[in-house]
């Protein structure tokens, strides 16, 4: 894996698990929209760094996502921890949490979703592949705790075109 990407991997994943990271997307008239997530891997795949993101089809970011093929992923400076609670707890379809929490865009290096100005790490990437988690291999058990409502998670594996 590129050495840039391995220096904030041990950050990012820790921030992923406790408060988590900031994904944002946008639309094809240009809105941005972002999300709290909790899960996501980094690694390589086809021999490209990727970070691949977990998000449910009922997500307003689902309908971005699709229509851009890009995200960035935004790993929140310290001191975020009350704003990466409450952009898990919205959805964008009512409230603009760009607005509401004070967020700066800025423009993006290599693709148009732009990146929060405020975090201290950005993912910049391309969407490269995406599948359905297929219900009938996801454990019972996690199953009935994850997923009561039948609404399984698309897996979009983006490549890392930049990180900085």
């Amino acid at each position: 894996m590129n050495p840039k990407i391995n220096a904030f991997t041990v950050e990012t994943l820790s921030k992923l698990e406790n408060p988590g990271l900031l994904l944002l997307s946008m639309n094809k008239a240009g809105k941005s929209n972002v999300m709290t997530i909790g899960w996501g891997l980094v690694g390589t795949f086809w021999r490209m760094p990727v970070f691949m993101v977990a998000v449910r089809p009922t997500r307003y970011t689902h309908e971005f996502i699709e229509e851009s093929n890009e995200f960035t992923v935004n790993v929140p400076a310290d001191g975020m921890d009350e704003i990466v609670q409450h952009c898990g707890t919205i959805s964008g379809r009512k409230v603009d949490k760009i607005k509401e929490y004070n967020l700066t865009l800025e423009m993006a290096k290599k693709i148009k979703v732009p990146v929060i100005k405020q975090c201290k790490i950005h993912y910049e990437c391309k969407v490269v592949h995406k599948l359905q988690v297929t219900p009938k291999l996801v454990p019972p058990d996690i199953k009935q705790e994850l997923y009561p409502k039948s609404d399984y998670h698309t897996l979009y594996f983006g490549e890392i075109l930049t990180v900085y």
